[in-house]
């Protein structure tokens, strides 16, 4: 079973077929067994970004490969078909499920700092600083961790060999694919970034001017750096690609060196677990934000019997936990390499308790009456992910990022490899405002070898109904848009449709202290409750998120891809 939607917006047309045509293909007709589930299930399911990407990561599967294989297969798809939102000069968070042992495993692949990093990197004579070095250009790229991410799949979780999972990818690059307005617009939201560096330049523009809808993109180098790497993935750290990106970088005016590549590694971390409702959440440790965030809001929220209240005593509660979530976001957390965070203590549902005791049901919290922290940090909203589940019941959600559209904008020498802007997710300035005004401390300094703080949130949510593998981009909005879905399928009698994917959004991060709402989203009377309790409500000027799930009832026969329509439309980063 496929959920879908007919679009009559005739612009895009052909991006919607596609789309749907594409998700059709992962109805692969494999017999599956999940571990939990009595019952066997017919539907193989993959929900990506791009269809082009879930096509690749079904042809794998078809092939004999697991849903580790589909992941590698996928990641390597993205970073071809959405080179604004992921790839080889990227990093991410995979949250694993391995079926034969019930383990979840968490792949932190997040990107590393290089060895010559220093607090003050980015700051001018006056120790102001300047955002525009972290993010674009040399000094704004920080290690990758995908290439090393896709090695460890490969070589402790997978099925097939990494030649036979990046061949899909290794066609795209080479044969070419039509771009979809969702790259149309993000090149034009980077234009000028784009035009500053030569080879970005002439592959993402067609003669000089920006490709238009339907037109191919044919990127042959990307094609050659994926060859070579399917024969040898560790060149990427220590060989011939290594060398390459670190003469580019160092000859453009960054600091990368050999060592810095040579000493990135994977880590494989234990996931976050939180039981709410009857549920068990499977989320994102440390680097990410997004589990011990999620675990406070979870927590508070248990305390004030969510389910049984108004819609807008539900969002007024549901903002407060977001408040005081991110609140902690700042005081405390980092690469947990670097600080020695207070984790059981923020996942714990007595600490919650403790922050809960000073929400009023009737009056929003002033942000600044809750501890000040005095840092602010970036955070990117262009990001991808996607949810995979096997005929074993292996099960991947995956988020991967270079930041920004397209990264720092520039592609690696001849390698084709876009580079990432993620030195821009660090405190770059102590007390000093961002784009993005999400707030930070020393916790998330920079440091050399240190990975920055992200809220990239891949999830898995187990309950008697079945499993759900969910997870989004957005930049600091990821965890809100994950706590909301995972809020709406849990909900009394709440069936699993679109609306998973698709409801209407609103976000609070502390500071700046506003409650954003996507437009055209929510009636007046909500919006006047709201206000009315004292929250600052702003309508965003843009809708946000492109959350990708895959829903595995208990007892029936399919799998459901739940896709965002938002992301179909072309319309968000």
């Amino acid at each position: 079973m496929i959920n879908s939607k007919i679009y009559k917006d005739r612009c895009i047309f052909r991006a919607v077929l596609s789309v749907t045509l594409s998700f059709m293909c992962v109805v692969c007709l494999l017999k599956m067994q999940l571990v939990s589930h009595a019952q066997a299930i017919d539907t193989c399911a993959i929900a990506s970004a791009h269809p082009d990407a879930t096509a690749a990561g079904c042809e794998v599967l078809r092939g004999g490969g697991n849903a580790f294989d589909a992941a590698i297969a996928v990641t390597a798809a993205l970073g071809v078909v959405e080179p604004y939102s992921s790839g080889l000069g990227g990093g991410g968070f995979y949250l694993l499920h391995e079926a034969g042992s019930g383990r979840d495993i968490f792949l932190d692949a997040r990107e590393m700092a290089p060895q010559l990093a220093t607090e003050s990197l980015y700051l001018d004579e006056s120790g102001k600083a300047v955002p525009e070095w972290s993010r674009e250009g040399p000094l704004a790229a920080a290690i990758p961790g995908i290439p090393a991410a896709l090695q460890h799949l490969s070589e402790h979780y997978s099925k097939l060999s990494l030649a036979e999972s990046f061949q899909p990818a290794i066609k795209l690059a080479e044969h070419g694919f039509k771009v979809d307005l969702r790259f149309v617009r993000a090149v034009g939201w980077v234009e000028k970034r784009i035009r500053k560096f030569p080879r970005a330049e002439s592959i993402f523009f067609k003669g000089g001017e920006v490709f238009e809808l339907g037109q191919v993109l044919k990127q042959p180098e990307l094609a050659k750096t994926l060859v070579a790497l399917a024969k040898d993935v560790d060149s990427f750290y220590h060989g011939k690609i290594a060398r390459e990106m670190v003469d580019f970088v160092t000859a453009a005016g960054g600091n990368w060196t050999l060592e810095d590549l040579e000493r990135y590694e994977v880590k494989e971390r234990e996931p976050v677990v939180i039981e709410f409702n009857g549920a068990k959440i499977v989320t994102a440790p440390l680097p990410s934000s997004g589990g011990l965030v999620m675990a406070q809001i979870f927590h508070i929220l248990d305390g004030f019997s969510f389910y049984n209240q108004s819609s807008s005593m539900q969002a007024h509660l549901v903002i407060e936990a977001m408040r005081r979530g991110y609140n902690d976001r700042a005081r405390f957390m980092g690469d947990p390499d670097f600080i020695n965070a207070p984790v059981h203590l923020l996942s714990s549902a007595a600490y919650a308790q403790k922050r809960a005791k000073s929400i009023d049901l009737n009056a929003a919290t002033d942000s600044l009456s809750l501890p000040t922290v005095f840092d602010l940090t970036l955070e990117g909203e262009e990001t991808t992910h996607f949810s995979i589940v096997d005929e074993h019941g292996n099960r991947v959600a995956a988020t991967l990022s270079i930041n920004g559209p397209f990264g720092s904008g520039m592609v690696a020498g001849d390698t084709g490899i876009v580079l990432n802007n993620h030195m821009d997710d660090f405190s770059i300035g102590i007390g000093q405002g961002n784009s993005y005004q999400l707030i930070g401390n020393r916790a998330n300094g920079i440091e050399a070898y240190k990975r920055p703080l992200s809220s990239m949130s891949p999830t898995f949510v187990e309950n008697d109904e079945g499993v759900l593998v969910i997870g989004t981009p957005g930049g600091s909005r990821i965890i809100s848009m994950v706590v909301l879905s995972i809020l709406e399928y849990l909900g009394p009698n709440a069936p699993v449709t679109d609306t998973l994917v698709s409801l209407p959004r609103y976000h609070h991060q502390y500071l700046p202290d506003r409650v954003q709402i996507e437009p055209e989203s929510f009636n007046k009377e909500w919006v006047a409750d709201l206000k009315r309790r004292g929250h600052n409500v702003q309508v965003y000027r843009r809708k946000w998120g492109n959350m990708q799930a895959v829903h595995c009832p208990k007892f029936q026969q399919n799998c459901v891809i739940l896709s965002d329509p938002r992301g179909r439309q072309g319309v968000v980063f």
